[in-house]
């Protein structure tokens, strides 16, 4: 039979296409065309695949093959159809039977030699294939990190000759290197911290909720530290969780094997598709990278305002969409921002020990660099003062981040328990039901609100805040010390 096809997937973000690639033999002068929008790499693939099929000792036929990647009108690039077109043109050949390959999808680049390289993406063709009951195809490489993938299953070699012999039977699957399912935690120790009870007990309730935090404070005095602290305490990442930044580091050609919570510190010169993603065909960014763990913007009023002013959206829905002419992509941005920034630019207003020296008229610019409907969704806000030399130098026995993070998950526990979901996920339907208070609390409230000029949306940033200190509390309803504690963590840094 001189046709034949193969399935594969292409790489649009997260999702994955289905791509069937039709293979035909005709007589005529031998050519080899690729059709159905390729871009320059899969067209490109037809020298790959012809040294490929010849060095691995097989017969590239002296015929007219046309290659069809439908549908006609999805763009098609990378090399990921190298393994798909040369599987193709073996069965419809003859030199391998087609039975091999049912219920199959194959993606792969070939190197010239026949060896089998992994491309980016194909991590989510495998989640893609196992969701539709098929088996995929792949190089050895991506192997480790696709067994990951519940319910896959993966047939893989080193090379095309290889994978040829596997797939007739003949040969037996290779040791594949297993990526590691061991928790893992990043960052410094709650321990390394001494004082700043108050900071501590912030970050303890953003971990707890999943909340937004923003440190303020002069230099030297630990917001950088106590930021890196927030990956310790977090709950470990669930399956799906873990899953999801694996296929994100995959897309960008990058390994995320270590089980742990992501955490990412942009410099505050990333530009806008850095920090949100973007290009030509738009790639994840820091904020998707970050997905299921923490983004750390240090000197927050340093980064372009029009950068921040991104983080807005993604802040509220959870994900980012980048559209552009051939295609719109969505990537998943569900992260914790911890920001911190000094309350002027020489870093003292407040200080009660070293003198500021900007002007009013300077603080009042310094601030103005971070728009007010982006610290509106700062969860909390804290002041981070300097500490005493003395107490510096005293013993300390501070908690460790392992102790933390056992009050952090069991409180996460009574949320999921609640309503199925972290307090900061909460929407505005919700609050009244699941943050219930007595009317002395909505009175405290409605009061505060008034006092500090709060939105609409702070109100209910400020009930998240406050269910999750009564469930670190352990208790059922919301409390007014837990209203209390919560506007304490309100509107400091316009305080300053």
């Amino acid at each position: 039979m001189s046709y034949a096809v193969v399935l594969s997937r292409a790489n649009q973000g997260l999702d994955a296409p289905l791509v069937r690639v039709e293979v035909h033999l005709s007589n005529g002068l031998p050519a080899f065309t690729v059709v159905g929008m390729p871009e320059t790499a899969v067209r490109e693939s037809k020298d790959r695949v012809r040294s490929a099929l010849l060095n691995s000792h097989f017969e590239f036929p002296d015929r007219r093959i046309t290659v069809n990647l439908a549908p006609a009108d999805l763009p098609k690039g990378g090399g990921r159809f190298d393994l798909p077109i040369a599987l193709g043109i073996l069965c419809a050949s003859g030199q391998l039977p087609q039975g091999t390959l049912l219920d199959s999808e194959c993606v792969g680049e070939l190197a010239l030699d026949g060896t089998l390289r992994s491309v980016r993406g194909t991590v989510t063709a495998a989640m893609a294939a196992s969701q539709n009951k098929r088996r995929i195809v792949l190089s050895l490489e991506s192997a480790s990190l696709c067994k990951a993938v519940p319910h896959s299953r993966l047939v893989y070699a080193a090379d095309l000759l290889s994978l040829c012999a596997i797939l007739r039977g003949r040969a037996p699957l290779p040791d594949a290197q297993t990526t590691s399912q061991t928790v893992e935690t990043v960052g410094a120790d709650m321990a390394e911290v001494n004082g700043q009870l108050v900071p501590k007990r912030a970050l303890e309730i953003a971990a707890s909720g999943g909340h937004n935090l923003l440190l303020s404070g002069p230099p030297g005095t630990g917001k950088s530290l106590l930021a890196n602290c927030l990956p310790g305490i977090l709950p470990p990442p669930d399956d799906s969780e873990w899953l999801t930044v694996c296929a994100l580091y995959d897309i960008q050609g990058k390994t995320h094997r270590k089980r742990q919570r992501a955490f990412r510190a942009p410099h505050h010169s990333a530009s806008a598709a850095a920090l949100v993603g973007g290009g030509s065909i738009p790639a994840p960014g820091e904020i998707s990278l970050a997905h299921g763990g923490v983004l750390f913007l240090d000197e927050l009023p340093e980064f372009s305002r029009h950068t921040l002013d991104m983080l807005r959206e993604p802040l509220e829905t959870g994900e980012i969409r980048l559209a552009r002419a051939t295609c719109s992509i969505r990537y998943p941005a569900r992260f914790q921002l911890i920001a911190a920034m000094n309350p002027c630019p020489c870093g003292y207003a407040g200080d009660g020990q070293k003198p500021c020296k900007c002007g009013a008229a300077q603080r009042l610019s310094y601030g103005a660099r971070v728009s007010g409907p982006l610290l509106d969704r700062m969860d909390l806000q804290v002041r981070v003062n300097r500490e005493n030399a003395e107490d510096l130098f005293a013993p300390h026995r501070n908690e460790s981040s392992a102790t933390v993070q056992k009050r952090v998950v069991q409180s996460r526990k009574r949320q999921y328990l609640r309503q199925g979901k972290c307090n900061a996920m909460l929407k505005g339907s919700e609050l009244l039901e699941k943050c219930a208070c007595g009317p002395q609390e909505r009175q405290l409230i409605q009061r505060s609100a008034k006092q500090l000029d709060l939105s609409a949306r702070a109100i209910h940033r400020l009930l998240r805040v406050a269910r999750s200190v009564a469930d670190l509390r352990k208790e059922e309803s919301v409390t007014t010390a837990a209203v209390k504690e919560a506007l304490a963590y309100r509107d400091t840094v316009n305080q300053e």
